[in-house]
């Protein structure tokens, strides 16, 4: 048997030479040909820039096409460099006579700046948002230099300032505003905001720019078309006061689409394209200008939830059509009384008038007899006390029952509470864009989706309610305008209008009027119909008015203006 073979020393260093060149030649192999386009994509980088370019931002237009947001040109007057050590006498005479156009003063550290960016040929802006008659001393003045650049960007423009503030928006407090922070300019921010586009810059060994041309073309960003009417928005603008608080919605009940929306207070959008000072920002977070209080904001319903009590009563036989009782000003349960609105009361009064009239005594006896389960069904039959499936973040409010106590307040629920639900007291608590949706339900048979946008689909459920209810309902409130407390409107012409007001109490009897923030809120609801044409729902709430007779007022102007606007325009 032959002996095994040893490797010698000259073969190890053999072996090893030739692991060593295949290691070598793998890596050059994985680096000419796996990794090709990575390492080639990394040397131009060396010479090649890519400079992003922002789209031009999407318009936001009212349901005629009107613009309520776009864009428009800023112009900026920059100093471009042209790669000198040193600034000219020329060069300074251009200085000096840029710095007096544009009111801008010459300080050593704005000519330090210049100086710096002439050697390294960079580009310094000297002034921004200069004027058409700026520009046009620029050009006929300075056109013959190389050092003066005009740069135009797009800034984003609000034509009517404040106007339907809330809905439409406003984008962050950047130089160049892209991001929006409330409003459409937010929820639609992908829409709006456009696909960037690239440049490609070619530079040199000094990183100077020798050479651009385009490599990915930007997509501007999609137009929103809303469902706001310009005209009525401006109307309802008008009408509502700018120094009071709280929320105007105009709302097309057959389809949802909202025709107006105000909460105050409002805001210029404008004013966050530019860095707000501490004082200002405190100033907007004091007041609370942020809240949409059109879906965002909940208020105890008050009177307007009686239309919700008198269908469950009606419906359950606790009442009829025809009844009448008699009011003394009070309603005694339990040793307790129960005040009516008019403290000497009503005399002999039916459930129509006592509606009309916002008498409280038959609305107690409904809450003697019906169960706080009951009215909060039929509340959610109604669309209170849930989402209304609008574009914009809601609150859904408060519908009390007694499984809600028992879980919340870890009690029982009293009949006596439900005395103050029958006439929209207690823990109620709804949104005005709920109570629009309901009346709209009641106008038309069904609850509609509110709509913001054209393009939204039109969602319908039906209002849960017997047909006789709902048309005995529509009498009542017709009553309220023509001899109750609506009656302020009664007399506009070529308009029928079925309304009803509210006032809520947002503190206890002792305790009201004795400052602003103790006095009850307003509302003031109604469907209205021009002619022969389709309704229209409107809904006013004006946070501690004192009563009812401000939101009135509010629609009385309104609805005046709305039928000269329709008598002009058809």
């Amino acid at each position: 048997m032959a002996p095994k073979r040893k490797f010698t020393p000259p073969y190890i260093a053999l072996y090893a030479f030739i692991t060593f060149l295949a290691i070598g030649w793998c890596r050059l192999a994985y680096l000419q040909i796996i990794d090709h386009d990575h390492l080639a994509l990394l040397s131009k980088f060396n010479f090649m820039r890519l400079i992003k370019i922002t789209p031009p931002r999407g318009n936001i237009v009212d349901t005629n096409g009107k613009l309520l947001a776009t864009n428009k040109p800023l112009c900026t007057v920059c100093w471009q460099g042209t790669n000198n050590n040193n600034l000219s006498n020329q060069q300074l005479l251009v200085i000096q006579k840029l710095a007096k156009i544009c009111k801008t003063p010459i300080t050593d550290v704005l000519l330090k700046n210049i100086k710096h960016a002439e050697r390294y040929q960079q580009q310094l802006i000297i002034a921004k948002d200069i004027t058409f008659e700026q520009l046009s001393c620029i050009v006929e003045q300075l056109s013959y230099t190389t050092n003066i650049a005009i740069r135009t960007d797009l800034q984003r423009y609000y034509p009517y300032q404040t106007l339907a503030s809330h809905a439409i928006g406003h984008l962050s407090t950047q130089e160049i505003a892209t991001t929006g922070k409330m409003g459409l300019e937010k929820i639609c921010q992908n829409e709006l905001q456009g696909q960037v586009g690239f440049k490609k810059q070619t530079v040199n060994a000094k990183g100077y720019a020798i050479n651009e041309e385009p490599f990915k073309t930007y997509i501007t960003g999609k137009t929103l078309h809303t469902t706001i009417n310009l005209a009525i928005q401006q109307i309802a603008e008008k009408a509502f006061p700018t120094d009071e608080v709280g929320a105007l919605i105009v709302m097309d009940p057959t389809t949802g689409a909202l025709r107006a929306l105000i909460s105050r207070p409002s805001f210029n959008p404008e004013i966050f394209l530019r860095r707000l000072s501490q004082e200002q920002w405190n100033t907007l977070q004091e007041t609370q200008f942020f809240i949409n209080r059109t879906c965002q904001a909940c208020y105890p319903p008050a009177s307007l939830f009686k239309l919700v009590s008198i269908a469950a009563a009606v419906e359950h036989s606790i009442v009829s059509h025809d009844a009448i009782r008699f009011c003394p000003g009070y309603y005694m349960f339990h040793d307790r009384p129960y005040h009516c609105n008019r403290q000497s009361g009503h005399g002999l009064i039916n459930i129509k008038q006592s509606l009309a009239q916002s008498c409280n005594i038959i609305f107690f006896e409904i809450g003697k007899k019906i169960s706080i389960d009951t009215l909060a069904d039929y509340a959610h039959h109604f669309g209170l006390g849930l989402p209304t499936g609008a574009l914009f973040p809601e609150k859904v409010g408060l519908i009390p029952s007694s499984a809600w106590k028992r879980a919340y307040k870890g009690e029982r629920w009293y009949q006596g509470e439900t005395l103050s639900v029958a006439v929209g007291q207690s823990f109620l608590l709804v949104t005005p864009i709920q109570i629009a949706r309901m009346l709209g339900g009641i106008a038309c048979g069904y609850l509609v989706k509110p709509r913001i946008l054209e393009e939204e689909t039109i969602e319908k459920q039906p209002l849960e309610i017997q047909e006789s209810t709902r048309t005995f309902l529509k009498k009542c409130m017709k009553a309220a305008i023509k001899h109750g407390t609506g009656r302020a409107v009664r007399n506009i012409p070529n308009l029928k209008i079925y309304g009803k007001t509210g006032t809520a109490q947002v503190t206890s009897l002792e305790k009201k009027n004795t400052n602003k923030e103790s006095q009850p809120h307003a509302w003031f609801v109604a469907n209205f119909v021009y002619k022969e044409e389709s309704p229209l729902t409107i809904v006013i709430l004006v946070e501690h008015a004192g009563g009812s007779r401000k939101p009135t007022m509010i629609a009385k102007q309104f609805l005046s203006n709305y039928q000269k606007y329709k008598n002009n325009h058809g």
